[in-house]
């Protein structure tokens, strides 16, 4: 009876022991799962409640975690919005590696070299952080998303080729996700960015009928023509919107199939908003506003809407904070994280410290008389969207007339409309993507019914606008100069001229406003004349 006493007490104590070690094991690092579509607005899944786009992977991520009603991009254009989600820095603080189209200095390190040093296996597919150029120093040599993995592709044309309109891209980018995963270590965390191409310009057009959608269920946004062409080309967007969320549930159901969807954070979102004239390349809520679900259920309580606006640069110490890595190595992060956001069990409007976001934009395509932008910085507070456009005399959609060559002072027709009355899209307003949309607009241009479209999508604007969104998400009713406004506008201008000087945007504090305008350009460049305003 002894010794069976004797043996009871080690068994016990080595239990006890054995337990206490096993829970001082740290806790499995999660692994993140970063999907990111091409010019995608706020309203356009369906979840949201639009019944003519089907996003059944993005319903799930946000059902099963927490949606955010009021994310902002940090730019409405690509390269200086994904610039913004990798460094955790506004555009505007990142010199080059802020602008569209412009060089990526390498002291601009991204916070996914820093996961990839602290033991993450990380890749992406598809589009990366661009467009930037990238090369020999001070440019940094590796796209700032990691390692490409754009090796599977579809061949057009032949029996495997699932995609559903030809101007789709040929990656597959759930098989290149496969790949990625295969070559990671055994219980090595992952961090893997899932950059579509869709929704961008161009689309088939008429992709749409094969998909038994219908043009009796779209309603254009207010800021357009409701006719049948635009709404057709609105379907051709959903289709590819569609393609962008397949890949994404085909990822979903593969880490269910390995085991390790429970401890991956997967964050879904889009880089800007819908290329339709007045939106993206537009401070507007259609330019600026998209949408953005973050799922991991052991710590995020699911199914929960926040409504607190909430900014790209706030992901970077998001992810750093979730993972714990120190942001040792990056330049001082702007955003906050939003670990608080996501671990409360309440849904609304959170009680925060800061209550706004900024965003902004400089330069977008080639559209201008020597490469100049459209330069805007906007703020969105409550139910307020505050707009600052700091160089009205410039069209901000670009020039109304380009040269042919740059060696020529000959002209393209004005509008980019020929003899024929049809648009060209390259020879006028060249910040709107070449579509159907715009084109409709520009060559109706001087029709009475539609005339009101054409000076919302390409007319100058005033300095200072001022819209409530919540009962004018279109942006049609300029609030700035409403006396009744006038408290409310010197209140949200104080605080963006605070957030800009306190993240010395070279705007406002100097000592060359004109910046931006210098840096090269690596995409193919347009020709215009020199504005009046230059003379």
């Amino acid at each position: 009876m002894l010794n069976q006493f004797h043996y009871g007490i080690c068994f016990l104590i080595l239990t006890l022991v054995t337990g206490s070690c096993s829970q001082k094991e740290p806790p499995k690092r999660p692994n993140i799962l970063f999907a990111i579509s091409d010019d995608q607005s706020f309203a356009h899944t369906s979840f949201y409640g639009t019944s003519w786009v089907q996003t059944p992977a993005f319903d799930r991520v946000a059902n099963e975690g927490v949606y955010f009603q009021n994310c902002y991009a940090g730019s409405p254009g690509c390269a200086p919005s994904r610039s913004s989600i990798v460094t955790g820095r506004y555009h505007w603080q990142n010199e080059q590696a802020g602008q569209h189209a412009a060089g990526w200095l390498a002291n601009y390190v991204p916070f996914i070299d820093i996961l990839s040093t602290n033991g993450y296996h990380t890749g992406y597919t598809g589009k990366g952080v661009g467009p930037f150029k990238y090369g020999d120093p001070p440019l940094r040599s590796q796209n700032a998303a990691g390692e490409a993995y754009n090796s599977l592709a579809y061949e057009p044309g032949s029996a495997d080729d699932e995609r559903f309109a030809e101007k789709i891209r040929t990656t597959n980018y759930s098989a290149n996700f496969r790949q990625f995963m295969e070559q990671r270590e055994a219980d090595t965390p992952f961090f893997f960015w899932y950059g579509a191409s869709e929704p961008h310009r161009d689309y088939e057009k008429d992709s749409w009928k094969r998909y038994g959608k219908s043009l009796d269920s779209v309603k254009a946004p207010a800021f357009m023509p409701d006719t049948e062409e635009i709404r057709g080309d609105l379907l051709d967007y959903a289709v590819e919107i569609e393609w962008f969320d397949l890949h994404l549930g085909r990822m979903i159901d593969y880490l269910e199939e390995i085991g390790e969807l429970d401890n991956t954070i997967i964050i879904v979102t889009a880089d800007n908003g819908m290329p339709f004239p007045r939106a993206k390349a537009n401070a507007y809520e259609y330019g600026v506003h998209v949408p953005m679900t973050i799922r991991f259920p052991q710590q995020f309580p699911a199914g929960r809407k926040v409504a607190n606006p909430v900014s790209f640069v706030d992901l970077a110490p998001t992810i750093l904070e979730l993972t714990q890595t120190s942001a040792e190595g990056m330049l001082p992060i702007s955003g906050r994280s939003l670990v608080t956001l996501l671990k409360s069990e309440q849904e609304g409007t959170l009680d925060i410290a800061n209550d706004y976001v900024l965003a902004g934009r400089e330069r977008h395509s080639s559209s201008r008389y020597q490469n100049l932008g459209y330069p805007q910085r906007m703020l969105r507070r409550g139910q307020y969207l505050y707009i600052w456009n700091m160089k009205p005399e410039r069209w901000p959609a670009g020039a109304p007339q380009r040269l042919l060559s740059d060696s020529t002072e000959e002209l393209h027709p004005y509008y980019g409309i020929d003899e024929e009355r049809v648009h060209h899209s390259d020879w006028a307003f060249t910040d709107i993507d070449a579509a159907p949309s715009k084109s409709f607009i520009v060559e109706h241009h001087d029709d009475e019914e539609y005339a009101e479209y054409f000076d919302l999508a390409v007319g100058k604007r005033p300095e200072y606008e001022l819209f409530d969104v919540e009962k004018d998400p279109n942006c049609l009713t300029n609030l700035a100069t409403d006396p009744e406004f006038t408290g409310i506008m010197s209140e949200l201008n104080e605080i963006m001229l605070q957030e800009l000087t306190a993240t010395e945007d070279p705007r406002v504090v100097g000592p060359n406003p004109e910046l931006f305008d210098t840096y090269p350009r690596y995409s193919p460049m347009r020709y215009f004349p020199k504005p009046d305003w230059a003379l």
